[in-house]
């Protein structure tokens, strides 16, 4: 019998819960900067590349260091391999402070094991020069020796601190009077929690909400008071705010994940031999007449039942959910596309109140 992947969100609690302001927002201005650059890697044991452009890189390496080719001769080598070099300038970065540098092969080279990067620059998407990279590469994976098979990807390699900031990169961090938060995940109810904390703690009016994104936050211009005063802010805990109900779908593992608040509304679906009815049915109630003095109350309430061409039905009680369906047609063996067809179904139907994400 095949099974669906299934997983619910373990978010069961009505109440929002806190968070540091730190985990949940950044302070605008104040982000990391990509790195890229070409470079050289020597020293390979004949697992380098043939490309033309490696011969070029080669040759030129040559003539810098007063190597003079004879004409119509090309530099070529198995030990050399070009790379392409990418790197993460963190914020406030300083000259002299190190990063790590990774080398992607951009030829036909077989693996980058025991080889060592030529000094390299390294660029920002302006153009400019901001880290200088060189050194001995460290590579996973096993590669090909023999009779040993390749595992992992021996052509990228990684270099720990193998490069060297050169330049610093502008921040407005210290410009003007006032700071910005922006949320990781925007929302207008944790945006509004996040002003009303700050605004509790240092009076009516410092924080302001945007949009769904972000606060502005009045703060003092000396660049070690706005330390302080960031240090202080990060640290405050926000009740964030529940997310919007959300059904994610795997198509390629077949997992299902559920998030909390989402329901069904009464539908029929008939998916091959597989039927699904969600019904909503009028139960009678009555009391003795403390309540509604004698009156018989009629109670609209939920049930579904799921059937497929072996005679098996399931009946439930009322309210049933999302995780009641699911669960419904594991039982009767059906296979995970089956599952996501009825969701999908579903959700174009009207009779999810949730957002289907398929991925």
């Amino acid at each position: 019998m095949k099974h669906v992947a299934l997983i619910i969100l373990c978010l069961l609690s009505f109440s929002a819960h806190a968070e540091r302001l730190k985990d949940i927002a950044s302070v605008e201005g104040v982000r990391e900067n990509q790195l890229f650059g070409y470079g050289l890697v020597i020293g390979l044991n004949g697992t380098g590349d043939s490309t033309p452009f490696t011969n070029q890189s080669f040759s030129s390496m040559l003539s810098r260091f007063g190597v003079t080719l004879p004409e119509g001769v090309n530099a070529t080598s198995k030990n050399v391999a070009a790379v392409s070099l990418t790197a993460t300038l963190p914020a406030f970065s300083k000259p002299g402070q190190k990063i790590d540098v990774t080398a992607s092969s951009i030829g036909n080279a077989s693996a980058l094991r025991g080889g060592t990067l030529l000094l390299s620059t390294l660029k920002g998407a302006d153009g400019a020069v901001y880290a200088i990279a060189q050194g001995n590469l460290i590579v996973g994976g096993m590669g090909t020796d023999g009779s040993r098979n390749s595992v992992n990807v021996p052509t990228v390699g990684r270099i720990p601190n193998g490069a060297s900031v050169e330049r610093i990169v502008p921040s407005s961090f210290n410009t003007g009077d006032t700071l910005t938060f922006n949320l990781n995940r925007p929302d207008f109810t944790t945006a509004k929690a996040v002003s009303d904390k700050i605004n509790n703690l240092l009076g009516p009016g410092v924080a302001t909400t945007l949009d769904a994104t972000s606060i502005r936050v009045s703060a003092p211009r000396d660049p070690s008071q706005r330390v302080t005063f960031i240090s202080i802010l990060e640290n405050l805990e926000v009740d964030v705010a529940e997310e919007r109900a959300r059904i994610v779908v795997n198509s390629r593992t077949g997992t299902i994940i559920i998030g909390q608040h989402v329901t069904v509304s009464p539908a029929a679906i008939t998916h091959g031999s597989l039927s699904v009815t969600i019904r909503e049915t009028a139960p009678v109630v009555a009391d003795d007449g403390t309540v509604t003095g004698g009156e018989t109350i009629i109670s609209p309430r939920e049930g579904m039942e799921i059937a497929n061409n072996s005679g098996r039905m399931f009946v439930f009680d009322p309210g049933a959910s999302l995780n009641d369906i699911v669960r419904a047609v594991n039982q009767v063996g059906a296979a995970p596309g089956d599952v996501m067809a009825i969701l999908e179904s579903l959700k174009q139907a009207g009779a999810i109140n949730a957002d289907l994400v398929v991925i």
